[in-house]
């Protein structure tokens, strides 16, 4: 019998599909691990111009895994994902599934979990009429957050502050935390007119409100996942929505630092994750066991600790749709899961 075939699907034009060669990937680490464990993994370079091709390749494997970022370059993954839910349909094994990725790697899934441990104060905001109603009163409490639907690099993430009377021409001070963007003073109706895409229907409709962490400027921490166990932390100083101190720029924001799943100052947040809130998340979003993605990560932000308490964690972003890179201790693990589904099917 032929080897189990394993496609790794991620984004490029029609040369590099032509010319696709797993040694000269992105993922070379993943493909020469997939060899080496007896699978038969290929590349599946992805563009909506030969989508058809690459759906004819997918339904020739067993199982699919994806590298995609919702929105790139003014494109989006509508055609993607219908793509992706026929493969699937047809009995191949796809992951993250559209269908998981829209329950855990959206913005709203800070809403759902506002409430468990992890959780915060979120709100989501249907409308710009909402917006405008609700927002003075909750700056009035301190900064905010207002996070588009879906998105990634912080495109579509805003830190808002107020610093004058609601109504005067600078009572915001708003920053996007988008990469080289500028901090900015505006009114609440310069603000509202910056934001009225994202409550569009074509970028979700709506946005989530979730109140400024202040340790932030002391870095994320990205738990890396296979399925349900964590195999591996980045530590980053994310500075992009800090605010500048006058008249300068935001530092920039530090490297990440991948580090193996047994690092010592973060063995807290694996124990937790492992033991009650992967489970927590993945019921309160209606996910079984195996809808899990093979490879995920949480982003963790340090929140104000609670009295007797460990270390606090609160949940800043879950990325589904393309997670890269990624710690060279998660890829045994992955590889691994993917055998002991091969072996289900």
């Amino acid at each position: 019998m032929p080897r189990p075939c394993v496609a790794l699907l991620y984004p490029g034009d029609r040369a590099m599909r032509d010319r696709a060669d797993p040694a000269e990937s992105r993922f070379a680490a993943l493909f020469e691990a997939f060899a080496s464990a007896g699978v038969s993994a290929v590349p599946a370079v992805y563009n909506d111009a030969f989508a058809g091709e690459v759906e004819a390749q997918l339904r020739g494997c067993r199982l699919v895994l994806t590298w995609c970022n919702p929105i790139e370059g003014g494109r989006r993954r509508d055609v993607l994902d219908a793509m992706l839910r026929r493969v699937a349909d047809s009995g191949v094994v796809v992951s993250a599934h559209p269908e998981t990725i829209l329950k855990l790697g959206t913005k709203d899934v800070l809403f759902h979990t506002r409430d468990l441990p992890f959780g915060s104060d979120v709100c989501r905001i249907e409308s710009l009429t909402q917006l405008e109603e609700e927002l003075p009163e909750r700056l009035r409490q301190g900064a905010r957050v207002l996070k588009q639907y879906r998105g990634h690099s912080g495109i579509g993430v805003w830190r808002v502050e107020l610093v004058g009377p609601i109504g005067t021409p600078a009572c915001l001070r708003v920053r996007h935390a988008q990469r080289g963007s500028d901090e900015e003073l505006m009114a609440l109706a310069a603000l509202l007119a910056r934001l009225a895409p994202y409550f569009e229907p074509v970028n979700g409709g709506h946005m989530i409100d979730q109140a400024w962490q202040p340790r932030l400027v002391e870095g994320m921490v990205r738990a890396y996942l296979v399925e349900d166990r964590v195999e591996g932390f980045g530590h980053q100083s994310v500075n992009a929505l800090y605010p500048a101190k006058p008249g300068e720029p935001a530092p920039p924001s530090g490297p990440r630092l991948y580090h193996a799943a047994d690092l010592p100052q973060f063995q807290f947040l694996k124990e937790r994750l492992e033991t009650e809130w992967v489970e927590l998340l993945r019921t309160r979003v209606g996910l079984s066991r195996e809808q899990l993605p093979f490879l995920w990560d949480c982003d963790f932000m340090f929140g104000e600790p609670l009295a007797g308490a460990m270390e606090r964690y609160v949940l800043c972003e879950i990325n589904v749709s393309s997670v890269s890179p990624f710690p060279d201790s998660a890829i045994r693990p992955l590889v691994s899961a993917a055998q002991r589904r091969l072996e289900r099917l």
